[in-house]
């Protein structure tokens, strides 16, 4: 299927380009073609045409430059050191992008997802219209939904793409109405319950003169595992393979032989560094994850994988079933870093060239905020804070020194104990809960706390546009009953099972638990079990304890399920008033330091 058209689609722009598509026929004509042929003027066409793809993921709604160790990339050095590269921010990525497709008159820019959800303030405030109008001015063309597209439900993604104002809080701007995406939303695996339909467009097909190339985009199949129940309700989300092999058995039936898959689930490359080359010793050695044994599956028809959800870095080749080279990329998130790939579009086949030789390697290029500031998006920036200004500078607390949250890689996180000791202390009182521990998913937290004034606040001041950009969900916290032998299996769930067991997900917990995570083991027997301890005591697993959790842990996310089994819920506050509540207790005088981090022992 084809793109349905938008009722609020406006004129597509004329500077659109082709993008990726099948191996086949494409792939065997390309030993006898000269690799790359540049477009040619003139009174001839060339046979081929290379075709620049621009592609990113994860943007998260992160227009300003994030703070703290989030807003890195790691660069690996000829000596083999690492260094830091500030990066990020859509002023920046604006004109990278821009700078980036000077000089080529094919050019097409694609995303795989996660555009828009778990967002810092100056988006999530106003539901991400932000953020949309932001990715329109980027000239993006095409995107997969992410499981994020659903925080808010299927209705308010169907506004994303279609426009209209908020339904609850209606329009932002005076005498303006939201006019959704200019970009086209693919959700080829994501269909109703009741009509067995695409609830989105599965396919969009980009055009220039001659040159046609096919997007088909899905999401992760486990997307009801990461995201509350209401915000997938009545939707049924469909094997990412079997997905994407249908759509380009169809779009081949159309006569577009040229196809890019936009994926939103990722790999894990062996090494953090944006620049490392996960081909070595061989093609895709580097890399682990979902995302390899999707791309050793998905029919040889496609002929480029985009990807996401994992928020790293990387630019592989993993052959397809037919042995033919596939580039597998994904730039990392937040708009830090975008891949630059040259598609040789062969004209007489339809078809994209793959061989080794027929293209440059895709490359991971950092958005540096050393580069001049895209005028419009500064004014766009500008335009928003002032309407969030009231709510957002308000001063929370303070803190004595960076907090490291989302841009740490350690297993424990500094605020992942810090928002476990909010959560607790506020659902600790009888009245409350009576809660005894508290734990507190890694996902959502989604970014760091920088000691850095990011505007006129002063340095340490934490504020709330900056506590929001920490926790933005809004979930509601739950106190329920767990035996202790239901506590140690959510522990163990942590590094087991097909959601975690591949990439583990380490809950943050608040002070007094303790335990041993060894990950010379496996599985489950990476979890201790006679190390896991409440103020000392050893879990009794016939007792009952009282755990504090937010309602999406408590409704059994990021493949928890045992947490789903509890009993006596009690609801409490939100998860940003607890952490409010909690900053709101500090002075200038007496700041919050960083947590040690020392509640899970891991031995490596």
């Amino acid at each position: 299927m084809s793109a349905t058209p938008q009722r609020h689609r406006r004129a597509r722009r004329l500077t659109l380009t082709a993008i990726a598509v099948t191996a086949g026929a494409g792939a065997v004509v390309a030993a006898a073609l000269p690799a790359g042929a540049a477009s040619g003027g003139g009174a001839a066409k060339s046979r081929t045409v290379d075709v620049q793809m621009l592609s990113f993921n994860d943007f998260h709604g992160t227009l300003e430059p994030p703070q703290g160790s989030s807003g890195n990339v790691t660069e690996r050095q000829a000596d083999g050191t690492t260094k830091a590269i500030p990066a990020g921010g859509v002023e920046y990525l604006a004109t990278s992008l821009r700078e980036a497709r000077k000089g080529h008159e094919y050019s097409v820019t694609a995303a795989a997802g996660d555009m828009i959800g778990g967002s810092p303030m100056l988006s999530g405030l106003f539901h991400d219209e932000p953020s949309i109008e932001a990715l329109n001015k980027l000239d993006l063309d095409v995107t997969s939904v992410g499981n994020h597209e659903f925080d808010e439900g299927r209705a308010e993604l169907r506004r994303m793409q279609y426009g209209g104002c908020h339904p609850v809080d209606g329009c932002f701007e005076y005498g303006k109405e939201f006019t959704g995406s200019e970009f086209q939303y693919l959700a080829a695996n994501v269909t109703d319950e009741k009509t067995k339909r695409p609830m989105m467009s599965p396919t969009f097909i980009w055009k220039k003169g001659d040159v046609k190339i096919g997007f088909i985009g899905v999401t992760l199949e486990g997307t009801p595992d990461v995201v509350t129940a209401e915000g997938v309700k009545g939707l049924k989300f469909g094997d990412e393979v079997e997905t994407i092999n249908k759509y380009a058995a169809e779009l081949n039936k159309q006569g577009v032989k040229s196809i890019v898959a936009l994926i939103h689930e990722g790999g894990l490359p062996a090494s953090g560094a944006y620049n490392y080359d996960c081909d070595v010793p061989g093609a895709g050695a580097g890399i682990s994850g979902a995302i390899v044994d999707i791309a050793k599956n998905v029919d040889p028809k496609v002929d480029a994988l985009v990807t996401g959800h994992t928020h790293q870095a990387y630019a592989c080749n993993i052959p397809d079933p037919a042995g033919n080279p596939r580039m597998v990329t994904s730039a990392a998130s937040y708009g830090r870093l975008f891949t630059d790939t040259t598609l040789t579009y062969d004209r007489q086949t339809k078809d994209i060239v793959r061989t080794a030789l027929s293209a440059p390697k895709p490359v991971n290029k950092v958005v540096t905020r050393d580069q001049p500031k895209a005028p419009d998006m500064t004014e766009l920036i500008t335009r928003w804070n002032a309407l969030a200004a009231p709510v957002a500078s308000r001063p929370m607390g303070f803190i004595s020194a960076d907090i490291p949250g989302r841009g740490s890689e350690s297993p424990e996180k500094p605020l992942g104990d810090l928002i476990a000791d909010a959560q607790l202390e506020a659902l600790a009182p009888a009245d409350k809960g009576g809660a005894q521990l508290a734990i507190m998913n890694p996902g959502g937290i989604r970014a760091d706390l920088a000691y850095k004034a990011a505007g006129a606040e002063g340095d340490g001041v934490v504020t709330y546009g900056e506590s929001y950009t920490v926790q933005p969900f809004n979930n509601m916290m739950n106190v329920v009953d767990l035996t202790g032998a239901q506590l140690i299996t959510a522990l163990q769930q942590q590094v087991s099972g097909t959601v975690n067991g591949p990439s583990p997900k380490i809950l943050q917990v608040s002070k007094g638990f303790t335990y041993t995570l060894d990950m010379t083991k496996t599985g489950a027997d990476r979890i201790v079990v006679d190390s896991v301890k409440l103020n000392g005591a050893a879990i009794d697993p016939a007792k009952t304890y009282r755990v504090a959790m937010n309602e999406f842990l408590a409704g059994g996310g990021d493949g928890f399920t045992v947490l789903k089994e509890h009993k006596n819920k009690l609801v409490g506050a939100s998860d940003l008033d607890c952490f409010n509540a909690y900053l709101g207790k500090s002075t200038a005088a007496t700041p919050i330091a960083p947590p040690a981090a020392d509640r899970i022992t891991v031995v490596k």
